[in-house]
């Protein structure tokens, strides 16, 4: 008797998730995503130090950059900066003639970290969490 036809095939491997999601069409706004990322992660070293972690590339549309800032401030030293991030553009190989600039209310995602937060903690939770470990402690030897 033949074997069912079932097992003659032979087995596939799954693919990840992220390499199927790019095989199909349905990909492209990922695919897109993702050179906007690498464009603003070329285009960052360029930036002055301060507009770096305050702004990111959001769109980049024929010659047409379009910049996130976080505060109507910043939105101003980028629209001063305009020649400086142009020039910038150019040297990563983008064909931009013109920029603009748009607020959002949540701050914008930056690659580049902001320096570490300090938490300051309280000397009555620093004896909070004493009097609690000797607590603790007490435990373990009772239970010794």
């Amino acid at each position: 008797m033949s074997e069912p036809k079932s097992s003659a095939r032979s087995r596939s491997v799954p693919k990840p998730a992220l390499e199927a999601v790019m095989a199909d069409k349905a990909g492209n706004p990922l695919r897109r995503a993702l050179w906007l990322d690498a464009m603003d992660r070329q285009l960052r070293p360029h930036l002055p130090p301060a507009l770096a972690s305050r702004c990111r590339l959001a769109n980049v549309d024929g010659e047409h950059l379009v910049f996130l800032v976080e505060s109507p401030v910043w939105h101003a030293k980028v629209r001063l900066a305009e020649n400086q991030l142009l020039d910038a553009a150019r040297s990563i190989g983008l064909k931009a003639t013109r920029v603009t600039v748009k607020t959002a209310t949540a701050r914008a995602h930056s690659p580049v970290p902001d320096e570490p937060r300090r938490s300051t903690v309280s000397a009555t939770t620093h004896k909070g969490l004493r009097d609690a470990l000797d607590a603790l402690k007490d435990v373990k030897s009772t239970r010794s």
